[in-house]
């Protein structure tokens, strides 16, 4: 048996490598929850989830007094099982953000456990589509950057041989949005991807309005438009531009984006293995996009992203971000524009375990 025999939860906050803001909130810091679960069998399996500043001790409270007490006892071997069994012991707060953040940290280390029992990487047992899936990056296009910045990072990017870039949208004057894409776009030509993201900024009308400023400039997609429970408006928009729209890192459950595919309102999902409540349902995302002939794009989280992108066969792009560097022994490898799944046993992150503890506050 692979029996759960001791669980532990606990804090780390890690800084921001640099300034991120957007239309709606700044990145401030990141409070990491980590999760780990040994077995009768010897083997400790690492999850992990996140916040961007706030209510990550009410997560590890959600994890210390519910989440895990549910899973004692458990076989580990069962995912599938051991998932229900927390959500149906926190039915009250589901679906909700701070419960499926601490579903997450715990599935994500079975799922380490399940790779390491069965010798082999994330991106294998949990498909194996392919072992490396095109990178674009995000670093270089926050709200703050003006149009020089926005221009020498996308010539940076493209250099490096990122397949594209995303640019935060959403300044007061529409205006400024369409100039700083066409500003980028003019430098780089048509050869790289150029995405906007306006972090639920708009108003379903302003969203209107700005995918057409922004149709000139062949852009990859828009993000989140609008806030994620205007599925309507989402819906709207759709039909009105040739722009695909891409939502998803602010989505809890699968339902949510059944629904918005079902009805058109986006092309491009992008699940957030955190936000969503870990690997089992994040898999369950990408498969109901397959069926609806839709990409999968993740958002963030790429460390981890990078191994569930290459399990299944309509993922896009993993996004560059490096949040984890100062936490982790090496980071993801991008060699040719791609991003490559680690081959390792385990979810294939390389923890800093005396870097970790340096920045444990709880």
């Amino acid at each position: 048996m692979a029996k759960v025999i001791k669980t532990e939860a606990y804090l780390v906050d890690i800084e921001v490598e640099t300034v991120r803001t957007d239309a709606t909130q700044a990145f401030l810091k990141q409070e990491t929850l980590f999760v780990e679960v040994t077995t009768d069998e010897g083997l400790t399996g690492t999850g992990y989830a996140y916040t961007i500043g706030t209510g990550g001790r009410a997560v590890l409270a959600m994890l210390r007094d519910h989440l895990l007490p549910a899973l004692a006892g458990h076989d580990s071997r069962e995912i599938e099982g051991a998932w229900r069994t927390m959500y149906d012991s926190t039915r009250a707060t589901m679906v909700g953000a701070l419960t499926a953040l601490g579903l997450a940290a715990v599935d994500l280390a079975l799922w380490d456990l399940r790779c390491l029992r069965a010798g082999e990487p994330l991106w294998r047992v949990a498909g194996g589509a392919r072992p490396a899936v095109p990178v674009y990056d995000t670093e270089r296009g926050w709200l703050q950057l003006g149009e020089d910045e926005l221009v020498a990072g996308a010539r940076e990017a493209e250099r490096q041989g990122f397949s594209g870039v995303k640019i935060k949208v959403g300044k007061p004057s529409p205006g400024e949005d369409a100039a700083r894409i066409r500003a980028v776009r003019e430098a780089v030509g048509p050869g790289l991807d150029i995405m906007v993201d306006a972090n639920q900024a708009f108003t379903g009308a302003e969203a209107v309005r700005r995918a057409a400023l922004l149709e000139p400039y062949d852009i990859g997609w828009l993000e989140e438009p609008l806030p994620a429970e205007d599925v309507a408006g989402h819906e709207r928009l759709a039909a009105s531009t040739s722009v695909p729209v891409a939502v998803g890192e602010s989505m809890y459950s699968l339902g949510h984006f059944r629904e918005y595919l079902q009805r058109g309102a986006a092309g491009i999902v992008q699940p957030d293995v955190a936000r969503i409540g870990g690997i089992t349902p994040w898999l369950k995302v990408a498969h109901l996009a397959e069926a609806f002939n839709a990409e999968v794009c993740p958002h963030f989280l790429m460390e981890i992203h990078v191994s569930l992108a290459a399990a299944v066969p309509n993922a896009r792009y993993v996004e560059y971000i490096p949040q984890l560097r100062a936490v982790t022994q090496r980071g993801i490898r991008i060699d040719g524009g791609l991003a490559h799944a680690p081959s390792e046993p385990g979810l294939g992150i390389a923890w800093d375990a005396d870097a970790i503890d340096d920045r444990r506050v709880a």
